[in-house]
């Protein structure tokens, strides 16, 4: 059963994972943790982390998954001062290091993917090796992504998973939780990805990325609706010694899309020693 109560519709069974609470900003964050080995961190993308996943799950058979879920996002409380970027950025960092995940491998997913990718810039003992997921913040004027944020209520899911289907399961309401509360939740974390992406998703990453030192995994969804197919070629300029990986047939969210070739794509580029 997925972690927050009862599995709801078309939601797919995954064992629980350990739960505990650190302070961030003054601020309480949920983090969760599953398995054995060494520690590898993950920032989820838009929407952030509502359940845990089969791809947790995965990751988890051979690592020690550790899961912190940033202020205004499931499971954690409001977004408080976190207004500038570099708020966000500290906010990261503090996180990382609250959920004894400094210098562990790093995995970020779309807007994790950005927040993931500064971190690895400006702190690099931060982090031991890097994976980004089809990752926001760069924009190009010419070929833009997707506008997140101008979707009616029940079209986000077609722009993030292959599936629609996919994206509603991963963010419905717990059976035992209370719908009203849950759609509370789901707007704050809306709200929080607002306030790191608006109003294009260019956080200016790309003057940072140069300062990027630790061996790179790109990987993007080959049915991404978000990311126009030229951003790979943009980040994978900005990041020329990066591997690049294409999950053919998984949208946006490619983690919950196909959660396996995913996972095999990760342990794959991580079973190389780092350097």
């Amino acid at each position: 059963m997925a972690a927050g109560g009862a599995p709801g519709a078309g939601e797919r069974l995954v064992s629980e994972p350990q739960e505990r609470t650190v302070r961030v900003d003054g601020r309480s964050c949920r983090l969760w943790e599953r398995g054995a080995g060494e520690p590898i961190a993950f920032l989820a993308g838009i929407g952030g982390l509502p359940r845990w996943t089969p791809f947790l799950d995965r990751l988890a058979r051979t690592r020690r998954v550790i899961a912190p879920s940033l202020p205004g996002f499931p499971g954690s409380e409001a977004i408080g001062e976190l207004d500038e970027h570099l708020d966000w950025l500290l906010a990261t960092r503090d996180l990382l290091d609250a959920a004894g995940a400094a210098g562990a491998d790093l995995i970020g997913v779309s807007v994790g993917a950005a927040l993931a990718a500064d971190v690895a810039a400006l702190w690099p003992a931060s982090v031991r090796r890097l994976v980004l997921v089809s990752p926001l913040g760069l924009f190009d004027a010419a070929d833009p992504t997707a506008d997140l944020f101008a979707q009616r209520p029940g079209e986000l899911g077609a722009l993030l998973c292959s599936d629609p289907a996919t994206w509603d399961a991963h963010v419905a309401a717990p059976a035992s939780g209370d719908p009203v509360e849950w759609a509370v939740v789901q707007a704050r974390a809306q709200e929080a990805a607002a306030r790191l992406l608006w109003p294009v998703g260019d956080t200016r990453l790309g003057r940072r990325l140069r300062r990027v030192e630790r061996t790179t995994l790109l990987v993007f969804g080959g049915a991404d609706r978000v990311l126009p197919p030229g951003y790979r070629r943009l980040w994978g300029r900005a990041l020329p010694d990066a591997a690049l990986r294409v999950i053919k047939g998984a949208g946006h969210q490619a983690d919950l899309d196909d959660p396996a070739a995913l996972a095999a794509a990760i342990d794959r580029f991580l079973e190389h020693p780092a350097p």
